[in-house]
């Protein structure tokens, strides 16, 4: 299954696949994703998380016990904790976010949906993340997943990106092309 989709390669995507068929064989694909997409978004929030998870400095034994506190506040258990731990006990938690991507992308494949990555100056309300996706379900003819990252420096607009197909609309991107057009005509 890894190897027909280009973005579920290499250590992450074997980890992934890993993950994917056990929480398939143990009917809990929902509950894994739901506590990745959790420990994600903490990874996303805590700059100390991040340099747990990536930092070389800290031994296995370190990481393991931060990341066992960590997991029990959060109130992630069962496959998606052990999974964390044996991440950590083979020195690979630093590629983590690879492989909740590629978890994505094979829990989306497994359930007919889309994948979109979307770019966004600030955080979309319910609304208008449902129109989002109503509005991609329409062009692709499939449920669309979002995995959505907030960057102020697109200063306004969105960058969608579903497969290869990518749509910038951001003021970032029109702002530049103005400022190219601008210093070719002077």
């Amino acid at each position: 299954m890894a190897a027909e989709d280009p973005s579920v390669s290499g250590v992450s995507g074997r980890y992934a696949t890993a993950l994917f068929e056990l929480a398939r064989d143990e009917k809990s694909i929902d509950a894994v994703k739901a506590d990745l997409d959790n420990f994600d978004a903490m990874l996303a929030e805590s700059p100390d998380l991040l340099r747990l998870v990536r930092s070389p400095v800290f031994s296995a034994d370190a990481q393991a016990k931060a990341l066992a506190a960590v997991l029990d506040k959060a109130g992630i258990g069962g496959t998606t904790a052990k999974f964390l731990k044996v991440l950590t006990a083979n020195r690979r938690l630093f590629a983590v976010a690879d492989v909740i991507r590629a978890f994505r992308a094979l829990v989306a494949k497994f359930k007919g949906e889309a994948t979109a990555d979307v770019t966004v100056a600030e955080k979309l309300n319910d609304k208008n993340l449902d129109a989002l996706k109503t509005a991609l379900k329409s062009v692709t003819g499939k449920d669309v997943a979002l995995n959505v990252k907030v960057d102020p420096s697109i200063i306004g607009g969105l960058i969608v990106k579903v497969g290869s197909r990518m749509v910038d609309s951001s003021l970032r991107t029109k702002l530049n092309s103005i400022k190219h057009a601008m210093k070719e005509a002077g």
